[in-house]
């Protein structure tokens, strides 16, 4: 009965992605022009992974609904785009990866209050809701600022990202390398530990905080100081680069 399930689970996400890739959207050429003046990593893409990277946002835009919260009356294609492109970024190594079960995007213009936490928050990953949180200000902000480490997008993303791998039934659990995930968790609570110690290391304090945290902090810090990182601690860089599939420092030279 579990191969059966199995099975037919296999079928329906072949079919699903059939229809997807038959039905997604196309990018017009405005919206490329985003992508070439405003997104560095894809500007350093040879033609061959530009034309992936494309087919990628194109798959992740037709599967997303993007929405706007208080002041945002209309999400524009910047926002859409930007924003896609960074889960690209993100996944760009996993091949057709989509992280399917966070399908919106809720877009504030700044920081925002949570009723819940009772605090102002810069984004948040809900797994109930399959929602994906930014405050659009700290999202460009930390596009714009693209070597210093802190960039909400990439932090966001990963979180999601994370959950996505542990999530049943939806055709893209278990996605990472189980060993070499296994080898992350070890180095993590190394490091998690040199920073609750008050090391000096290459991550942000905040990455002391849990493994969840240390894994978003870890990305950020992996795509936008890849060299620093990699001169850091070239065994838990190259445990990334195996996790990820991808050599940031390929793309920044």
């Amino acid at each position: 009965m579990f191969l059966l399930h199995s099975l037919l689970l296999e079928i329906f996400e072949w079919l699903y992605d059939g229809v997807t890739y038959l039905n997604r959207r196309k990018i017009t050429s405005s919206e490329r022009t985003i992508l070439e003046n405003a997104f560095p990593y894809y500007q350093r893409l040879n033609q061959k992974h530009q034309d992936k990277f494309v087919q990628k946002l194109e798959m992740i835009l037709t599967g997303k609904s993007f929405i706007g919260r208080s002041d945002i009356r209309v999400v524009t294609p910047e926002m859409k785009v930007l924003i896609g492109a960074t889960i690209v970024m993100v996944t760009f190594g996993l091949d057709d990866l989509r992280l399917p079960h966070f399908n919106k995007i809720l877009i504030y213009p700044d920081t925002y209050y949570s009723t819940i936490s009772k605090h102002y928050h810069r984004g948040e990953v809900n797994p109930r809701l399959g929602i994906i949180v930014v405050s659009w200000s700290c999202f460009l902000d930390g596009m714009q600022h693209e070597s210093d480490g802190v960039n909400l997008g990439i932090h966001e993303i990963a979180h999601a990202l994370k959950l996505e791998n542990q999530i049943y039934n939806n055709g893209e659990s278990e996605f990472f390398n189980p060993i070499v995930y296994r080898d992350f968790h070890v180095l993590a609570s190394q490091e998690i530990g040199r920073i609750k110690a008050g090391n000096l290391t290459v991550f942000r304090s905040n990455a002391g905080l849990n493994e969840d945290e240390f894994f978003a902090v870890a990305l950020e810090t992996f795509f936008e100081k890849p060299h620093e990182f990699f001169e850091y601690n070239q065994i838990l860089y190259g445990t990334l680069v195996r996790l990820m599939r991808q050599d940031p420092r390929v793309w920044i030279r």
